[in-house]
């Protein structure tokens, strides 16, 4: 048993936002029971740079962050085969991007069973404290933690409709996620990725899937920006 108090204090003094522990045992991956979720913010003044696309902050901050994660996942599983146990840090590097833009457990579906948050219309992972202005990672183990968090199995999106009607691309549908619900209902991801890959070649001259609309309009978003005096 793995008391989540220090290893939390040690990835929060690591340069995490958020950490959280679920339960995955009924998913039955690899063995695997238990996952880590990783969250860093997106700095506010960035995520408030991209009301009118792309830009250059946002793309370096996507390498930057990514980095940062992927160092804090590895901490992660060090601490925890040192007590014994299995783990897999889903980097960058050691995950490969499967067909369809998906991973075998994405880092969204480890999130949700940890408690971040839920899973928005715009198909990003929505936090209370940050909204979707969050980067993810995460960790595989066969652990068990002296304290799982209830998995977020609802969507707490309600009504809203800002992330749909700011969609530069029509790809968000609208719907309501919860367990279960594929990715396809919510968002069209081929169309995504075609207007964020255009939208980032005009903005900034990358070739990459990159535009943050849905991430900047999204309530929770703003919340965030007005608590770093930005709105």
């Amino acid at each position: 048993m793995i008391a989540t108090s220090e290893l939390r204090e040690l990835l929060y003094n690591g340069g995490a936002s958020l950490v959280g522990f679920g339960d995955i045992s009924a998913l039955q991956y690899g063995g695997y029971t238990s996952c880590v979720a990783l969250a860093v913010k997106i700095p506010a003044d960035v995520v408030y740079g991209i009301g009118l696309g792309p830009t250059r902050d946002y793309f370096e901050q996507y390498r930057a962050l990514n980095s940062k994660l992927d160092s804090l996942a590895e901490l992660t599983a060090q601490y925890l085969t040192r007590q014994g146990f299995r783990a897999m840090a889903q980097t960058t590097t050691a995950v490969a991007e499967s067909s369809g833009f998906r991973t075998p457990m994405p880092h969204k579906t480890c999130a949700t069973r940890a408690g971040l948050g839920w899973i928005g219309k715009s198909a990003l992972l929505v936090t209370r404290e940050y909204g979707p202005a969050v980067r993810l990672s995460s960790v595989l183990t066969d652990a068990r933690f002296d304290c799982m968090a209830e998995p977020v199995n609802t969507s707490g999106c309600g009504s809203c409709t800002a992330c749909t009607r700011a969609c530069p691309g029509r790809a968000i549908q609208g719907a309501l996620w919860d367990v279960g619900t594929p990715r396809e209902k919510l968002v069209d991801a081929k169309a995504c990725r075609r207007t964020a890959r255009a939208l980032a070649m005009e903005r900034i001259g990358e070739k990459i899937t990159l535009c943050g609309k849905c991430v900047e309009v999204c309530p929770y978003t703003r919340a965030y920006l007005e608590k770093e005096n930005l709105l």
